[in-house]
């Protein structure tokens, strides 16, 4: 179903490092729908500094293609103001039109299927235990020069999924309808061929 004017939904959330985004990307890749890495737009206005709720509403493209987004710093940063409701609310109505755009889109983050997009045709929780979570950051991280032990790496995780479940705006946890997805013992293409028989049942269901 690689449409074209239709509106079709899929919500991806879960820790860092469960393998969401490759999942995301994967799956908007196989049905040809768009992609928003929506942990970007945090990473990119804990990036920017200054006033959290300004950042977010200043918030432009390009602040996305910075190169320092993927780092370990961006990602605490991006955690920290995760947990303002004023950044949030900047950030949800340009999520909200991006999953509605024509052709369908892919939505991957830690509140899509419960806050962003409750509506979604397909919510995905993608989990993973932490320690596996910690071997492929390290892993991610050594490649690119880090310094980190994976001891660190796996507190460093443990702290920011404490700081995501606890936060009183949009905690991370999975929509009461969303499909487990655990990755600890999955392959990247086992994994990501689940998801698309998720997909695809649901896109059968629709047409019945």
């Amino acid at each position: 179903m690689k449409g074209s004017g239709m509106r079709f939904t899929v919500a991806i959330d879960g820790p860092a490092a469960a393998g969401k985004g490759t999942i995301s990307r994967a799956v908007a890749a196989h049905f040809g729908f768009g992609h928003l890495d929506t942990g970007l737009l945090y990473r990119a206005v804990g990036a920017k500094g200054g006033d959290p709720a300004a950042a977010a509403a200043g918030l432009e493209p390009a602040d996305l293609e910075r190169g320092d987004l993927r780092s370990a710093e961006a990602g605490q940063a991006a955690s920290r103001v995760a947990a303002l409701p004023e950044v949030r609310a900047a950030l949800v109505e340009f999520q909200r039109r991006f999953a509605r755009r024509e052709g369908g889109a892919v939505l991957d983050g830690r509140d899509i299927g419960t806050v962003i997009c409750p509506e979604a045709e397909v919510k995905l929780f993608v989990t993973a235990s932490d320690e596996e979570r910690a071997r492929r950051r390290w892993l991610e991280l050594a490649a690119k020069g880090g310094v980190q032990s994976e001891a660190e790496v796996l507190a460093d995780l443990r702290e920011r999924d404490r700081r995501d479940r606890e936060r009183e705006a949009a905690p991370l946890r999975p929509a009461p309808d969303a499909l487990l997805l655990d990755t600890t013992e999955l392959t990247i293409d086992a994994a990501v061929a689940k998801a698309i028989k998720a997909i695809e049942l649901r896109q059968a269901q629709g047409r019945e």
